[in-house]
This record gives C-alpha cells, structure tokens and sequence, in this order.
C-alpha cells in the first residue's frame, strides 16, 4: 500500500509507471557509462550540464505559472470564465505537492523529463567516477571538511 503523502524525494518517481522510471533509470545508467570512457573533462562538462537540467518539478511548475497567468490575462481582458484556469492549476500544483501527481507529470516523465534526485544520482556517480571522493578520510577532524568539499565541487 502507498502512503497517502509519500517521501519527497521520491513522490514523483513512485507514481510513475514503472517502465518509465526504467526506461530513464537505464539512460542515466547509459550517461554514466559514457562519460566515464571519456576523462574527467568530459565528465567535468557533463556535470555542468547536469547543474543546467531542468528537473521535472521545475517544468511543472514554469508551465503552471504560465498557464495561470494566461487564464489572469484572458480572465481580465476577454471572459470572467477564464479565471477559472488558474483555479484548476492551483488545485493541481496542490495535488503534486501532497501526492507526487497530477495530470501533466505522467506526460513529462514519458518525454524523459528526470527527477532532482535522479539527476543527482546521476551527478554523484560521475563525480565518484571521477575520483571527488577517492581522498576523504576515514577518520579524523579533516573528515567532514573533505566530504562537504567534495559534494559541493
């Protein structure tokens, strides 16, 4: 049974269609392997990249604030009837928020749009490929230092 209010960092990922999250799981997967081939520039340039993604959330959110702001504008100059689009929106950006879905997110995940944490995952087996975390201690003062500088280069 799923919860009602799911983890953040997975909400999104647990109601998408499984085929899906393979189907990206297996790209990402195929990322890393490419450019693990390539050195580390290659991988340097990716990471970049990745700090450039647009993760799914943003997507969603950028096309509900436009839709929104449509139906002000044409609720304003056009027909009352149109402030109602942003109504709707607003109900489904609620919907995301709590459960992880609403009606464009199933679309999206199909054109291969990643989650954040996805995305990470992606960034952190490159930086683990290129070798950020071959010199963090195993013990001692400098430890949390060399971790929190290799997860934030």
């Amino acid at each position: 049974m799923t919860d009602l209010i799911p983890p953040t960092t997975s909400r999104v990922a647990d109601r998408t269609d499984a085929d899906i999250n393979a189907r990206i799981r297996r790209q990402t997967e195929a990322n890393v392997a490419y450019f693990a081939k390539c050195g580390a520039q290659a991988i340097s340039e990716r990471l970049r990249e990745l700090d450039r993604e647009w993760d799914v959330e943003r997507l969603l959110e950028a096309n509900a604030a436009t839709i929104a702001l449509t139906g002000l504008c044409l609720g304003s100059l056009v027909n009352r009837r149109w402030f109602l689009l942003p109504a709707v929106v607003g109900g489904f950006l609620l919907q995301h928020a709590v459960q992880g879905w609403c009606p464009p997110i199933p679309i999206f995940r199909r054109l291969g749009m990643r989650t954040q944490t996805e995305i990470e995952q992606e960034r952190y087996a490159l930086k683990a490929m290129r070798g950020d975390f071959a010199n963090i201690p195993r013990d001692g003062d400098d430890r949390t230092a060399a971790v929190l500088n290799a997860v934030r280069a």
